[in-house]
């Protein structure tokens, strides 16, 4: 299948010690490491202090690396269509909910809830930014992040303009840690678009590929550190884009199809 060939216009990170893509650029190149002042979570300037301690954690996350990617690329954020992929959505909430609907359902909060639904940080973001353009909130287990980047290509190829992709996950609580693997916080987000400009960082040409993915080894120990948390597929891409590399990475969709990405540096 032919398929054009795109641009990252920006790209964010968010992790604890690795506040900023700069920081984890450097420490994903081995120049550095964690900060040791490490915030517990970023607190997005979009949402209103009273907002910014009430969020749940998926969505100060996805905030802070959108709002850092829209900024880096140049663009407006209420033009922007985006995806947003998280494998589990706010493990945090549903395990809270879930012990409360076995105890006491009818202490049941409405916030909570309103906090648990898969497109909350996606809701937040177009609240927050004005945005009317198309919001997609998806999930594909432990298969999330190249299902994400495959759908932000083909919106960005398809429909010809930029698209924000913003990926992030948390850790899982309680009972949840016995069913799902899925350690600390990782955010991520880039701005696709399909044309170069001035700002573009490297050239991409994606395809489907039949088979399973040919699994990419992390170079870093920041990488490492990170390789717990159920969005840790874009670890590879991220390392390759800070070392700033010609290659080409293998990334799982399902046992029986991958997704190949050739990464080329401007």
């Amino acid at each position: 299948m032919n398929t054009p060939t795109l641009f990252i216009e920006a790209v964010s990170f968010w992790a604890p010690g690795l506040p900023g893509w700069d920081i984890a650029a450097a420490a994903f190149r081995g120049e550095g490491g964690a900060t040791s002042a490490a915030q517990a979570r970023p607190a997005p300037e979009l949402l209103a202090p009273i907002q910014r301690r009430r969020a749940p954690d998926t969505v100060v996350l996805a905030l802070e690396v959108a709002s850092c990617a829209v900024a880096h690329a140049g663009l407006l954020a209420c033009q922007l269509p985006s995806v947003f992929v998280s494998a589990h959505g706010d493990l945090a909430i549903t395990d809270d909910m879930c012990k409360t609907l076995a105890e006491a359902p009818a202490l049941m909060s409405p916030t909570r809830f309103h906090n648990s639904v898969h497109n909350a940080a996606a809701g937040y973001w177009t609240m927050a930014t004005g945005c009317m353009r198309a919001s997609t909130a998806l999930t594909a287990f432990e298969r999330s992040f190249a299902a994400g980047l495959l759908e932000a290509a083909t919106q960005c190829a398809a429909d010809d303009v930029p698209v924000l992709l913003v990926a992030y996950d948390i850790e899982a609580r309680g009972a949840l840690q016995s069913v799902t693997r899925s350690r600390g916080l990782l955010a991520t987000a880039l701005v696709l678009a399909p044309r170069r400009s001035g700002r573009s960082v490297a050239a991409v040409d994606w395809r489907l590929q039949p088979g399973p993915a040919i699994a990419c080894p992390l170079r870093s120990a920041a990488a490492r550190a990170l390789a717990d948390n159920a969005m840790a597929d874009a670890l590879p891409l991220l390392e390759s884009l800070a070392h700033r590399r010609k290659e080409t990475l293998s990334m799982p969709l399902s046992a029986h199809l991958s997704l190949n990405v050739e990464v080329m540096p401007l």
